[in-house]
């Protein structure tokens, strides 16, 4: 059964990092555009980052941007998520997904929690 494992997540302070991975499971990774999501308790599900497996570029939400990278481990079969310079408003529940469209996702994994305190 195809499936990606999102883990990583953790309590950090404001200004520390964290790096979440999703591994997939019974499916190749590098085939595929992978999109990282997040959800806030009380606010809507929203994209954070995507990497696109053809031309291998990215793409990043405003809010993250110069602080969030996405990368591609193929030997691993994981894309990770590296959260530097964490704020507050970064704590959320992350997600990845075989997509970078919202709309487009049909399926979410239990994703990873991300709690940024001090």
């Amino acid at each position: 059964q195809a499936q990606l494992v999102e883990s990583g997540g953790g309590l950090v302070q404001p200004g520390g990092s964290l790096r979440l991975s999703c591994t997939g499971s019974g499916f190749i990774l590098k085939y595929y555009q992978i999109g990282w999501f997040r959800q806030a308790p009380g606010k809507e599900r929203e994209g954070v980052a995507c990497s696109n497996s053809i031309d291998g570029s990215t793409d990043y939400a405003d809010s993250v941007k110069g602080r969030f990278t996405i990368s591609r481990d193929n030997v691993n079969n994981t894309v990770y998520l590296q959260m530097n310079n964490l704020r507050s408003e970064d704590t959320a529940v992350y997600y990845c997904a075989i997509d970078c469209v919202l709309s487009m996702v049909h399926f979410w994994e239990q994703g990873t929690q991300v709690t940024v305190s001090s």
